[in-house]
């Protein structure tokens, strides 16, 4: 009779196992109901009468379970999403799934986010030097003020991110999704972009120095007050990209050798008065 009631406990928490404080009702149950078995049996009742008065005794145990399991669930999003001001460097964050995780203010040097899910996360002034987000989705991701020094994104979803006023100096970008991503005033110094998504990019008021666009599709990128000396745009396509209010040493030491640019891309450039469209093409 006891494996029975056990059986039926089993049956009934089995859709929530895993989460600790339905464990714990779980074990609170059984022995609640062991107890009560064993009184009504010494009180003359067979088994079969004895287990079914037993499980009645309980009526709607399910509708209990799941209230609990909810509140346990609800707990333990708020636990995984809440990392604010912790000190965890080199902490391995592999395939996780933290949506909307706070990770503020924390020091995260070489962490490793491959592959993770951390979608509407916010990583606002923390320490990410060095840190590994390699085939991450970081959707909607917030690392404004950060400091991302040698950290990796490649392959990685940064779809309308925001790295406003960070330190991305050799960074890796590889392979990247960077549609509508803003990385305005950072420093991109050495950067690496080979075959990222750059569609509508804000790189507004950033250090672009030595960073290759080499054979970029550039479509609505906004380049305004970038400084790009050593900038490289050879054999580029440019589409609706702005150029506002570039310097001219940026302008004369940026190379469009080969690009190909619509007219208006063309005019702002030209319009600068030091860039060298010698071989450009107009499209």
């Amino acid at each position: 009779m006891n494996e029975k009631l056990n059986q039926y406990l089993n049956g009934v928490f089995s859709p929530y196992e895993g989460l600790r404080t339905v464990e714990e009702l779980k074990d609170e149950l059984r022995r609640d109901l062991q107890e009560k078995l064993n009184d009504l049996k010494k009180q003359g009742y067979d088994d079969e009468t004895a287990y079914a008065k037993t499980i009645d005794s309980i009526g709607d145990i399910e509708e209990t379970i799941r209230d609990v399991a909810d509140e346990a669930r609800s707990l333990e999003r708020k636990v995984l999403t809440k990392f604010s001001a912790t000190n965890l460097p080199g902490s391995d964050f592999r395939n996780v799934t933290v949506h909307g995780g706070n990770f503020n203010y924390s020091a995260l040097k070489e962490a490793d986010f491959s592959g993770s899910d951390l979608t509407g996360s916010t990583f606002r002034a923390s320490d990410l030097n060095g840190a590994i987000f390699d085939g991450a989705n970081l959707t909607d991701a917030n690392f404004t003020m950060v400091s991302l020094q040698n950290g990796s994104f490649i392959n990685s979803i940064l779809i309308r991110a925001n790295f406003d006023s960070s330190n991305l100096c050799g960074i890796k970008l590889d392979g990247a999704n960077l549609t509508e991503a803003k990385l305005t005033k950072v420093g991109l110094k050495g950067a690496k972009f080979q075959n990222c998504v750059l569609h509508g990019t804000d790189f507004t008021y950033s250090d672009l120095s030595e960073v290759c666009f080499d054979g970029f599709v550039l479509n609505g990128t906004v380049f305004n007050k970038t400084y790009l000396v050593g900038t490289s745009f050879r054999g580029a396509t440019l589409r609706n990209v702005s150029f506002y209010n570039i310097g001219r040493k940026s302008l004369r030491k940026a190379s469009f050798d080969g690009a190909s640019m619509d007219k208006l891309t063309y005019a702002l450039l030209k319009s600068g008065g030091e860039a060298n469209l010698t071989n450009v093409t107009i499209i």
